[in-house]
């Protein structure tokens, strides 16, 4: 375990090249699925930010990028609802868009953001998320592309966070609980 002074414990998952090189893979998928086509990216803030800037360097087809806002945690639980905090600033309709989340848990954040996406009328709605935690799902949804599945610990770094801390890091770490 690693901590920081005055701050938690915490276990390292995936360091800062095993992500970049993970990232890599994903964008060159995503790259040959839109093959020809312009993708609508849209990031889930606060903790999509560092994976979606990476990420967008790494799709090589024409893309559009915009952030929605929600929030669903309180701690290191869910609150069990969401609430959008900032709404896209553009018009989906028709257009192939990509919804980029730092992890997927119960899927109820996603389960939500993916109903009222498509309530928009999008050509094609897929997710990609950094993490997948299948084994913490309370409502299905199926993720096109991910990065890493793990299992049901408490993640922070490389944009997640606790309590809007530790989203600087540069890797991924498990919280000591």
């Amino acid at each position: 375990m690693t901590s920081r002074p005055g701050s938690i414990e915490y276990k390292p998952l995936y360091n800062e090249s095993e992500i970049k090189s993970r990232i890599q893979e994903l964008g060159a998928k995503i790259t040959k699925d839109f093959q020809g086509q312009e993708v609508v990216v849209v990031a889930v803030l606060k903790g999509a930010f560092m994976f979606v800037a990476d990420l967008v360097r790494e799709i090589k087809v024409p893309v559009v990028v915009d952030f929605i806002g929600c929030a669903s945690y309180s701690g290191t639980k869910t609150t069990g609802t969401v609430k959008i905090t900032q709404d896209l600033s553009i018009d989906i309709t028709d257009k192939n868009v990509l919804l980029v989340e730092d992890i997927v848990d119960t899927g109820r954040t996603l389960d939500y953001l993916l109903r009222i996406l498509s309530e928009r009328r999008p050509r094609s709605l897929r997710l990609c998320a950094l993490l997948n935690k299948p084994g913490a799902r309370e409502v299905p949804v199926s993720v096109d592309y991910h990065g890493f599945s793990i299992s049901n610990e408490f993640v922070i770094g490389y944009g997640l966070d606790l309590d809007q801390r530790y989203r600087e890091l540069s890797f991924i770490a498990q919280v000591k609980t």
